[in-house]
């Protein structure tokens, strides 16, 4: 089965629209590192419309630039994109294609299939609905020591909560927390009467 993986820029307040707009004086070499093994084996990328069309525009132009992110462009143009969107898309970046069906049911035969891993890159609609679905099998989070204030949040008002359990944790040296979650089947039971005896005990 193929995991799939997804990896966000994240203020401390939630916010995960536009992080180009307030992350990028955090990105340093733990963070390229971080985000590269978001993609990791990753042979099929995920994308909302949104975050595929600021992709597609600027990337295939770094390639073709030949700059010194033109090795990782080419990695994103050589993968397989699926873009998931109601409206009939057109395409002009190479491996492109647009999902058919019920996001959910596709992206479920998706890992069921032979290939490398599926990887998600911000499409903050779509791990939504992965999450909520259970098809999430990592949620790589990069948490930025900054309050943004605006903007949309990785998570919305509900029904029902979605517990995830830490896989691992690292601060870099801007401050910058990453952090790897991964489902887990029940959030945890307590009641504040068992709480209170971990609290400080007075003389």
């Amino acid at each position: 089965m193929r995991k799939i993986t997804a990896g966000l820029f994240i203020s401390l307040d939630g916010v995960v629209e536009a992080p180009d707009q307030w992350h990028f004086p955090y990105f340093n070499d733990e963070m390229g590192a971080a985000v590269g093994a978001t993609f990791g084996t990753a042979d099929t990328m995920l994308f909302g419309r949104t975050t595929y069309d600021s992709f597609a525009g600027a990337w295939p132009e770094r390639e073709a630039a030949g700059g010194e992110d033109a090795g990782f462009a080419k990695q994103l143009g050589d993968v397989r994109k699926i873009v998931a969107s109601r409206q009939e898309l057109a395409f002009t970046w190479r491996n492109s294609e647009q999902l058919a069906g019920d996001l959910v049911e596709t992206v479920t035969a998706l890992k069921n299939e032979e290939g490398g891993d599926i990887a998600l890159s911000g499409s903050v609609s779509v791990v939504r609905q992965l999450l909520a679905a259970g098809l999430l099998d990592e949620l790589h989070l990069l948490v930025h020591p900054i309050a943004v204030r605006k903007g949309m949040r990785l998570f919305e008002e509900g029904d029902s909560s979605i517990p995830l359990k830490l896989i691992s944790s690292r601060t870099f040296q801007t401050g910058v927390v990453s952090l790897v979650y991964g489902p887990e089947d029940a959030a945890g039971a307590g009641t504040y009467e068992e709480a209170k005896g971990h609290l400080p005990q007075g003389e």
